[in-house]
């Protein structure tokens, strides 16, 4: 499961969706919350004003997951696809599969769900447990879709990313 060199992947967990709990509908039909969007939002401005090359953006179709992209993309010119496989469960194969379909070389956005994209993170750099909270983004720099196969570059949690 090699990508070949130069593999720049972004994961991105959605926004805050608010309390699944409170939610009556079908989970997959589970909207950004006010907070959920804000934080959307100020990643995109951020991204942008870093001018951090985000062009092609692959979604889980869940809504919290689709808004965050369509709202991240918005701000950094990018183009969103949906893909049901990151609805699911997340393997490293599964990771290899969505960049090799997109035929990704550097700036692929994957946005998606936890635990599966915590999980994902943690095993694609090794070492100790990775959490993504809601709203968070990660660049790895990929070596191969194997354990330990990728270099953290950064992560940014929603609670560091510069106000309006």
């Amino acid at each position: 499961m090699s990508p070949g060199p130069g593999v720049r992947l972004y994961l991105l967990r959605h926004a805050d969706a608010g309390d699944p709990d409170a939610w009556s509908g079908p989970d997959a039909d589970r909207p950004l919350s006010e907070k959920g969007v804000a934080q959307a939002e100020r990643l995109g401005r951020h991204l942008a004003r870093a001018d951090v090359a985000l062009r092609q953006f692959v979604s889980s179709p869940k809504l919290r997951a689709r808004q965050t992209a369509e709202i991240v993309a918005q701000f950094v010119g990018g183009s969103v696809a949906l893909d049901e496989r990151l609805a699911g469960s997340l393997t490293l194969r599964v990771v290899d599969e969505l960049v090799r379909d997109a035929e990704a070389r550097g700036g692929l956005v994957l946005i998606g769900h936890d635990p599966d994209f915590s999980e994902a993170l943690t095993a694609l750099v090794g070492g100790a447990p990775i959490g993504m909270k809601k709203g968070a983004i990660a660049r790895v720099d990929v070596r191969s879709f194997e354990p330990g196969g990728g270099d953290l570059r950064w992560l940014l949690p929603p609670a560091l990313v510069p106000g309006t």
